[in-house]
């Protein structure tokens, strides 16, 4: 049956998704299995957009059956031992309120596994300094769909630095008018494409860190 719940959320059909994994825990399904079925078919998704299978609404919308199916999950979860795979800081820079590839790749990093803490838009570079001391994270990802994001994103660099924590912190940064220019402006580390990108781009830090 998690078979069928990996093919669902992967095809995208939430009232089916949703039955599947009420059905599986009135039968006794262990919630983890159930969280890491949807894991696989939220990889499914991601693999099917790189293939230029699905669009940005896709992604939009695996990200609300996820979200939904966590929810679910939640009271079950927190009295199971959940491994995280690390711990990641994201939000929209100040300036700007743009919050929809923020959120799709909230989703997707939280579907893979990684605590994930959002602070939301227009948030100033302080806010970031304060999460990352808070959370002891070292991925954080800055979002920005205005050009007038790019100056916020150097700040939030710069008060990071200030704050003796760069070379603690790996930053990518993310957005419709964000490329490689971009990032060696604002002195991150490194850029993504897509959702994909930057889950991918993370968990790498994080292996890497984690053998360091």
């Amino acid at each position: 049956m998690l078979q069928q719940l990996i093919r669902a959320l992967a095809e995208l059909e939430e009232d089916r998704v949703l039955e599947i994994v009420g059905r599986e825990l009135e039968g006794g399904t262990e919630p983890l299995l159930i969280l890491q079925a949807c894991q696989a078919g939220m990889t499914e998704v991601g693999d099917r957009f790189e293939k230029k299978e699905y669009f940005v609404s896709d992604l939009m919308m695996s990200g609300e059956i996820f979200k939904q199916v966590s929810m679910i999950l939640e009271p079950q979860l927190k009295s199971a031992t959940q491994i995280s795979c690390g711990a990641v800081v994201v939000g929209t820079v100040q300036g700007d309120i743009h919050d929809i590839g923020k959120d799709i790749v909230v989703n997707m990093l939280k579907s893979a596994n990684l605590e994930v803490t959002d602070l939301g838009v227009d948030v100033p570079p302080a806010r970031f300094v304060d999460a990352l001391q808070e959370t002891s994270a070292s991925v954080l990802g800055l979002s920005g769909l205005l050009t007038l994001a790019f100056d916020s994103m150097q700040e939030t660099v710069s008060a990071i630095e200030t704050a003796g924590l760069r070379d603690k912190v790996r930053i990518m940064i993310g957005g419709g008018p964000v490329d490689g220019g971009v990032c060696a402006v604002v002195g991150a580390d490194s850029w993504g494409a897509d959702a994909q990108a930057a889950v991918r781009q993370a968990k790498t830090w994080l292996e890497v860190g984690a053998q360091a």
